[in-house]
């Protein structure tokens, strides 16, 4: 959510945001505008007066108006606006990717311009008489995440030092919240869901993430569904899983954060059992549209093809059902928008992608023939000056060996050849592309291997940013000597060094044309 001011200090976001604005519409029986119940993914918008309803206040109070003049009625409507997940979503943009008039807009103009955009969509509202009103609550026990024996010592200690007095410093807060976690233990959460014809709406506690919300809605039973937060509790953030392993003030056990790591997805099945109980049918299955560019791939044949497009891990799921599963492991979060989402997904739909934070995606394929093709699009976060290698996207080796390393692709960092491909073979020699990877921007990469080179291409071009021959100095192809313990990699080498930061997505294990190896 709050990236810091310096751009290079982060490598992207860490969770997808959802941009809806839903709105629930109801009228008198004489068709007279009589209410809206409004819900946005927005965190507040701050920078205003201390006590303030913030944009929420002012949006009912000017769309009460606005609808009443434009509907030319007597009775004044009323206005709602809920607060849709977004516990880790603000409006500012960190990257430079919008307009700069959306960091510096002001709330007057931030909260016109979703009232227009509510006007816009009311005038094309069709009102229906709902068939089913039905509701469901769930209490669920949950843990807080409380201090072991060496932290709590450290926290008596510190607040046995305070006294009386409020806290001043951040390690005098950590420590007093440490205390009250341990005496709390564990508490109980509500969830909620309510039915008004074939429209949701579905109650997260506290602080919900936006990828929460996207859950809850892309697998409702629910045609359309409003998914709150802050709803019925006071317990702070409830972030994914694995956002605790990337940290951050929201994870920090307090009361701010102090839940259970598996606190999130007990949210989103509590929900989704409400939901399927109240309309009495179950859950959808969310899967990708197939755009041209992913049909492409599937014409292919692939051995294996994985579209990154999971809400969670620790699986990925291929596509074919002869092809294998891969593992994420910890070090990556889900859902982030992807490449090219028309050519990957039919429009609107936005294609999804993982970012990898440390972790890698491994797979074992002893299947693997000698001759093959890897296609993938890449999306580094790393600046290039920030270390000698930007990141390594792909390897194929023995896990933790650097000896059995045979064959790995990435982008270099500080240097001559600051952000091109690289590509490293046994003997450890690094060979270079010529086209720059530019940061934040989504990339395709061909890697192709037969039995005697090891080429990448970049883009679709026909002519390879790197081209090898990969017989050893003694006159054998070190690839004669995988073993089966061999894996591929994808977010970092084989031995764990300059992993990836940044998304992959989209990533095909294809046998090799009969022509040659140009880019599918």
């Amino acid at each position: 959510m709050h990236a810091a001011r310096d751009p290079d200090a982060v490598t992207g976001e860490s969770g997808p945001e959802d941009p809806e604005l839903c709105l629930l519409s109801f009228t008198t029986p004489t068709g007279e505008p009589l209410a809206v119940f409004a819900n946005l993914s927005m965190h507040y918008f701050s920078g205003v007066q201390p006590i303030s309803a913030d944009y929420f206040g002012r949006y009912c109070s000017q769309l009460e108006n606005r609808w009443q003049e434009q509907g030319g009625g007597v009775r004044k409507p009323l206005v709602l606006m809920s607060h849709g997940c977004s516990g880790d979503i603000w409006r500012r943009d960190y990257t430079g990717k919008t307009p700069e008039r959306m960091n510096t807009i002001s709330i007057d103009d931030y909260t016109k311009e979703l009232v227009d955009l509510s006007l816009r969509a009311l005038d094309k509202v069709r009102h229906v008489e709902p068939a089913a009103l039905a509701m469901a609550e769930q209490r669920i026990p949950l843990k807080y995440r409380t201090p072991d024996a060496e932290r709590l010592r450290w926290a008596k200690r510190v607040v046995a030092e305070m006294g009386e007095r409020l806290p001043k410093s951040q390690e005098e807060i950590y420590a007093r919240e440490a205390i009250f976690l341990h005496e709390w233990q564990e508490t109980e959460i509500v969830t909620q869901a309510i039915r008004i014809g074939e429209f949701a709406v579905a109650t997260t506690p506290t602080e919900t993430y936006a990828l929460t919300g996207l859950k809850i809605k892309l697998q409702s039973p629910a045609p359309q569904t409003m998914v709150l937060d802050l709803a019925n509790g006071g317990d702070g953030y409830i972030p994914p899983p694995e956002q605790h392993m990337l940290g951050g003030y929201n994870t920090w056990p307090a009361r701010s954060a102090g839940l259970e790591v598996t606190a999130e997805p007990k949210v989103v099945q509590s929900c989704l059992s409400l939901l399927e109980q109240i309309f009495q049918r179950p859950r959808r299955v969310h899967r990708l549209s197939t755009g041209p560019a992913a049909q492409a791939l599937l014409d292919e044949d692939p051995l294996c093809y994985w579209r990154l497009n999971e809400f969670s891990g620790p699986i990925a799921k291929s596509q074919l059902s002869r092809g294998r599963d891969a593992i994420y492991e910890p070090g990556i979060v889900f859902f982030l928008a992807g490449p090219q989402s028309p050519a990957f997904t039919d429009p609107p739909e936005v294609n999804r992608a993982a970012h990898f934070a440390g972790g890698r995606l491994r797979v074992r394929l002893p299947e693997l023939p000698e001759s093959y093709r890897i296609s993938l699009s890449i999306w580094n976060g790393m600046p290039t000056d920030a270390r000698e290698i930007a990141g390594w996207f792909y390897a194929r080796g023995v896990d933790a060996s650097r000896e059995s390393c045979f064959e790995q692709v990435g982008v270099a960092g500080k240097g001559d050849h600051a952000g091109r491909l690289i590509a490293r073979l046994p003997g450890g020699h690094i060979h270079h592309g010529r086209s720059p990877i530019h940061r934040w921007q989504w990339h395709r990469v061909l890697i192709s291997r037969t039995s005697d080179r090891f080429e990448v291409f970049l883009d679709g071009e026909n002519d390879p940013e790197i081209s090898v021959a990969i017989v050893a100095a003694d006159g054998q192809n070190r690839m004669d000597q995988a073993s089966a313990d061999t894996e591929l990699f994808f977010g970092g080498s084989s031995f764990g060094e300059a992993n990836w930061e940044g998304r992959l997505d989209e990533i095909a294990i294809l046998p090799q044309p009969p022509t040659g190896p140009d880019q599918p």
